[in-house]
């Protein structure tokens, strides 16, 4: 069942598109990137659940690597969100990588916040974010992966959303086709604001798990509810005055909000951890 079962039109609508203007041409910066990326776009070898995908990797934030990252700036992802992508709310210091959100007039919106995205596609493997969210009615931080009709895909969608209003939960999910599918409200021990936490999912061709600080909180073994496109990684923090059933009645915090995020890694399946915490070193030894 949906966590937000009288919310299904606006819950979908909130991810429609993730990464252009909503046909209003603001998308046309974003295009140039996207045909770069696919010209570099490297192919992991074959392996035996055959999908292509860009090689493992880990990003600590020591830098900003723009070969890796393209910063949503200039347009938002529909009427629903109140707020303008700004890249000038994504900021390093001290290897924590910070997306805001704050009061700033962009173009018709009251509000600015921020979004990166990998500019290569990843498949089946074991993604792993480290990070840590703030608080606020009608604020959406997340971790998810996303390929959609404005790449000539299939919307599939595997996530990790924190909303602020309770960050003592994050909301798992993942769409087929569009269509949402297994989402799940889980707790976040002692809270996902009040320290860094560690958020995973393993995607196998037949399998899809979840994890929150190294612990299983969903699976999904239905292969008709299993995405089946590589996608690009995400990282947003994003408000809404309209989504108030789902993300709460939106409250001007009054200042800067912020996710942080510490590191975050791609292992493909079936190739060796990356370093000593990594959900993938459990995963290979349970294998």
């Amino acid at each position: 069942m949906s966590v937000y079962p009288n919310n299904t039109t606006a819950a979908v609508a909130c991810r429609m598109p993730r990464a252009h203007s909503n046909g209003r041409g603001l998308w046309l910066g974003l295009a140039a990137a996207l045909f770069a990326a696919a010209a570099a776009f490297v192919a992991a070898p074959a392996r035996a659940q055959d999908m292509q995908s860009a090689p493992s990797f880990v990003d600590n934030f020591s830098n900003f690597d723009r070969s890796r990252w393209f910063v949503s700036d200039g347009w938002s992802n529909g009427a629903h969100q109140n707020c303008i992508w700004s890249k000038d709310l994504v900021r390093l210091s001290d290897g924590v990588l910070s997306l805001g959100f704050e009061k700033r007039k962009l173009k018709d919106r009251e509000f600015a916040c921020a979004e990166i995205q990998t500019k290569q596609r990843f498949g089946y493997g074991v993604y792993e974010a480290r990070m840590k969210t703030d608080t606020g009615s009608g604020l959406n931080a997340a971790f998810f992966t996303y390929i959609g009709p404005q790449d000539k895909k299939p919307w599939d969608e595997i996530d990790f959303e924190v909303l602020t209003k309770d960050p003592s939960k994050v909301q798992v999910n993942s769409y087929i086709q569009g269509k949402p599918k297994n989402g799940k409200l889980v707790d976040v021990e002692g809270g996902a604001d009040k320290g860094f936490n560690d958020y995973g999912f393993v995607w196998e061709k037949n399998r899809l798990r979840w994890y929150v600080n190294g612990k299983l909180v969903n699976e999904v073994t239905n292969p008709d509810e299993l995405p089946t496109n590589p996608q690009k990684i995400f990282f947003s923090l994003w408000g809404s005055d309209k989504l108030t059933s789902w993300m709460g009645a939106f409250a001007d915090p009054g200042r800067e909000v912020s996710m942080q995020v510490k590191r975050i890694a791609f292992t493909a399946l079936g190739q060796p951890c990356q370093f000593p915490e990594s959900l993938a070193c459990s995963i290979n030894n349970s294998n």
